[in-house]
């Protein structure tokens, strides 16, 4: 066991298995970024579990939230599947199912059209069009790229990602804003959102594009990030449907679980909700 390192030609080995996996390029790029870190923290000492077990008790007294840490441990824990150190694989921190959703982190409507209204008043119009984009489909931000000049004029884009093949209808009123969009930018062909280099826009760039908008639209930063844009769309259409198990098709997820965690509500909802049922009666107490 002595031999074994974190080394980066295993690091790169390891990136290279998780490509021909077709796993997506946010998770490979996390689960790279977690192995180095935990090869850095380990600094030349020898690989044992017992190290591995300091790292996650480290985690923890770091105060990192227990689904961060289990985040963390799954990439150490698919590095040393790939590699074949199994007997180096922890377990995960046992987490309680979430009752409600942080109230400091759930993206209102009417916060998100303050957002909308910030890029216009900005003169962003590829943000703002890009927010309404993944607000009205639901897609990931990994999914922005399949927006493609030929999907609009067809009126749906196909997906394909994790080994699968799912199809997102656009809106009519979002592809007359696209067709109008990629006119105006003389963008005649493939994906729209671009930047000026012609690329593709990364996470991080709409990241911080959003976040620049907060104080301007008087949103809590907290709130602001591109896939809350995705928890809007499927609480919206999940209050008009109430239909789960259509919502993770349209959402792409594999397991309906995976979906309840989208249609959490937040304490305050629920305590409103308690007093709806009206099973506590007006009288005074008898005490």
């Amino acid at each position: 066991m002595n031999n074994n390192a974190v080394t980066e030609k295993a690091v790169s080995d390891f990136e290279r298995f998780l490509k021909n996996e077709e796993r997506e390029k946010a998770t490979i790029e996390k689960y790279i970024r977690e192995v180095r870190a935990f090869g850095r923290w380990l600094c030349g000492r020898t690989l044992e579990k017992e190290a591995v077990i300091e790292w996650k008790e480290h985690l923890q007294k770091e105060n990192y939230a227990s689904v961060t840490v289990n985040a963390k441990l799954s990439a150490l824990n698919s590095f040393f599947s790939f590699m074949g150190w199994e007997r180096l694989r922890v377990k995960f921190l046992r987490v309680q199912r979430k009752m409600f959703r942080d109230e400091l982190k759930e993206l209102t409507k009417e916060e998100y059209e303050r957002l909308l209204e910030a890029a216009r008043k900005e003169g962003n119009e590829r943000l703002l069009i890009l927010m309404e984009t993944i607000c009205s489909t639901g897609i990931r931000v990994s999914e922005v790229s399949y927006i493609t000049v030929e999907a609009v004029k067809a009126g749906r884009a196909e997906v394909h990602l994790k080994g699968k093949i799912r199809t997102i209808l656009l809106p009519e009123k979002l592809r007359r804003k696209l067709l109008h969009y990629v006119e105006a930018q003389g963008i005649s062909a493939g994906e729209i959102f671009l930047t000026k280099n012609g690329t593709s826009l990364s996470r991080r760039q709409i990241w911080r594009e959003m976040k620049a908008l907060c104080k301007k639209a008087d949103v809590e930063s907290s709130k602001v990030f591109p896939h809350n844009l995705r928890h809007l769309f499927a609480t919206s259409f999940y209050q008009i449907y109430k239909d789960i198990a259509k919502l993770a098709d349209v959402l792409g997820h594999s397991s309906i679980e995976t979906t309840r965690i989208y249609l959490l509500t937040t304490g305050e909802e629920h305590a409103r909700n308690l007093e709806m049922m009206r099973l506590v009666t007006e009288t005074e107490s008898i005490f």
